[in-house]
């Protein structure tokens, strides 16, 4: 995010490109250095037969080390992702999975509070106003979300109340058929958020999911009680949902779509455009400390041309975590730059077709 909009948006693009490059450089040299890199990392080099700090000097030089692979991020040591570098801050567990075996887990330090910094930066003043309070309703727990959602109430001069949901509890629930408890529980969160929001005056901006979205809206009117500005997330919200929420359960109320998820931090969407009412969802990643490629599913080596439905591979740069080329549970098309972002992105993200028989989604 530090391409400044305006100009030639091929030139443009250029330099996010030289930027991501040069990012990528200053990563390598952190994360494979003994002075700063992490014990899994500084360990990972020792097994390569080149040294990453010379062999790797642009994004497309990442190759080298193959694919991130997620099953590392199952078990401990835990400290064995900490860079030296970051030794003495304080730390931070986030989990992401769980419903089946060992939930993966990555360390944070700085990234949750940089990544909602930047993220309040997009945000209308004027929808989600500074200095007014939010209500959290969706996954906490062990998630980045309870921090990351608190840290944004903060920087924007409020504070957060939060309401849980677990979702793991969902998903036994789904598969147990046990469809009544799960009502009740979804009445159960519904309701603690209904008691924040008419106790409290100032909580003029929501995060919530597409499920417990449409679920508030059946027992108020969200607007009448004073919600400005609902930032919501999830790989289940498709243009489809996107037009229901903006004409149907939240009229006149600023609507603005994310993905995130703990081993990245936070996409932003394309901007909704009120005359063309295009409810299509682009994403683009926090560029260059993450970057989404679409790939070719048999040959994740080919990136996909724009339009094209490919796997999403995803890279994290930051000094916390270091995830070279990670392929994604997700599928989408590819999607040019635009003026506000110089760099890929993808539309309508979905899970990965070959795993929708094999992984619960859109359960909250």
């Amino acid at each position: 995010m530090n391409v400044a909009p305006g100009g030639n948006l091929e030139a443009r693009a250029q330099e996010a490109r030289a930027a991501l490059d040069a990012h990528v450089r200053e990563m390598i040299a952190w994360h494979f250095s003994p002075d700063t890199g992490s014990p899994f990392w500084l360990d990972y080099a020792r097994k390569l037969p080149f040294d990453p700090r010379e062999k790797i000097q642009s994004y497309d030089g990442l190759k080298h080390l193959g694919h991130f692979e997620d099953e590392w991020l199952r078990g401990g040591p835990v400290r064995r992702w900490l860079p030296k570098g970051l030794e003495g801050e304080p730390l931070y567990v986030f989990e992401t999975g769980g419903s089946t075996g060992l939930p993966k887990t990555r360390l944070n330090i700085q990234d949750f509070r940089i990544d909602y910094s930047q993220f309040s930066e997009t945000l209308s003043d004027e929808t989600f106003p500074k200095g007014s309070d939010w209500l959290m309703l969706g996954p906490s727990g062990p998630r980045r979300l309870r921090l990351a959602i608190e840290h944004l109430a903060q920087v924007r001069g409020g504070l957060a109340f939060h309401v849980d949901l677990d979702p793991r509890w969902v998903n036994k629930m789904i598969k147990a058929g046990k469809h009544q408890d799960l009502e009740d529980y979804k009445e159960h969160v519904v309701d603690q958020g209904l008691k924040i929001l008419r106790g409290h005056d100032n909580v003029k901006c929501l995060f919530t999911t597409p499920k417990l979205l449409e679920a508030l809206c059946e027992k108020i009117s969200l607007a009448k009680a004073g919600i400005t500005g609902i930032f919501c997330g999830g790989t289940e919200m498709n243009a489809q949902f996107h037009r229901f929420a903006r004409e149907e359960l939240v009229p006149g109320v600023d609507f603005v779509p994310t993905y995130g998820n703990t081993l990245m931090g936070l996409a932003c969407s394309k901007p909704f455009d009120p005359e063309t009412k295009d409810y299509t969802i682009t994403y683009y990643p926090p560029h260059p400390r993450a970057v989404f490629k679409l790939v070719d599913p048999d040959d994740p080596e080919r990136v996909v041309e724009y339009g094209e439905t490919g796997r999403v591979m995803l890279t994290t740069l930051t000094k916390d975590f270091f995830m070279p080329r990670f392929l994604e549970r997700d599928e989408g098309e590819r999607t040019e730059p635009i003026d506000l972002y110089p760099w890929d992105g993808v539309s309508n993200l979905r899970l990965f077709t070959r795993f929708e028989e094999s992984v619960v989604v859109g359960v909250y």
